[in-house]
């Protein structure tokens, strides 16, 4: 994916993950909800850490996105985490949990090996949704270019999380003139777990790529190190993108930002992404 944090899903229910220190790290709570069906899974996860206090030492706080559309440092264990955690807690979908979780991390070393067939599943699963051969094409090139991004700005200093997301906006709104939060306001998406660039048309995924790989060249040429540095690469970049939209717009004689969107294409009422 294009962010090292990812959202899966387990008999479609929804685990919230981050890749940190070349392991996943899954949500605790979120695994507690598909295991017991609780209501209140963060009061369950409370309680089972009272009564077993060791089961604490196998989680780390870690910032994942919660319903308000912000990161919360949240419980997270690896995959031995999780399956100790799993043992403490009575529930006849702990082994078929547990093989689907040897799956997944499975499925990680094999991409880490061979990074095609990261990008051969995601094709499988977006034509499993409905999507164009075109769109998935420019979609994956957007995941592709976003990789190449990131690993520029580790490589320069600037750190994850609220950086990286300052820096993304910065391309968002020189790119479109709204930042990625109103864009999903455009297209009517309210749920955290509605990826945005899942519902861009293929010409917003194109000028989102052009907007990052202006931005990683301009970082690469001019060796910028550090947030301030990357910002102003980010700032040109998105300002190179949004020029470029301008004069599709002209020639098109229409916006290029819509609220045409994957939902609306297939006529859902309900996110499948």
């Amino acid at each position: 994916m294009e962010q090292n944090n990812a959202i899966i899903t387990f008999e479609n229910t929804q685990i919230r993950r981050i890749w940190h220190n070349e392991a996943w790290y899954f949500s605790v709570v979120d695994v507690i909800e598909i295991l017991t069906n609780s209501p209140t899974p963060r009061k369950y996860w409370n309680t089972l850490k009272t009564r077993e206090p060791q089961l604490s030492s196998l989680c780390g706080q870690l910032k994942l996105p919660s319903t308000d559309g912000k990161n919360y440092k949240t419980d997270c264990a690896n995959t031995e985490g999780v399956l100790r955690i799993i043992m403490s807690v009575p529930s006849p979908k702990a082994e078929p949990f547990k093989m689907w979780l040897a799956s997944v991390g499975k499925e990680k070393m094999e991409e880490v090996e061979n990074p095609e067939l990261g990008f051969d599943r995601l094709k499988e699963i977006y034509k499993a949704k409905g999507y164009t051969d075109e769109w998935i094409d420019r979609r994956l090139q957007t995941i592709d270019t976003r990789k190449q991004l990131t690993d520029e700005w580790k490589n320069r200093g600037v750190q994850e999380g609220q950086e990286y997301s300052i820096l993304t906006a910065t391309i968002a709104k020189g790119t479109f003139g709204l930042t990625p939060s109103e864009h999903k306001n455009v297209k009517g998406l309210d749920k955290t777990s509605q990826n945005l660039r899942d519902h861009m048309t293929p010409l917003e995924l194109i000028l989102t790529a052009l907007g990052e790989e202006v931005t990683r060249s301009i970082a690469v040429d001019n060796d910028a190190q550090g947030f301030n540095e990357n910002h102003d690469a980010a700032t040109k970049g998105g300002k190179t993108a949004g020029e470029a939209r301008e004069r599709v717009e002209a020639n098109l004689g229409k916006k290029v930002v819509s609220s045409e969107n994957y939902l609306k294409q297939l006529g859902k009422g309900k996110d499948e992404t």
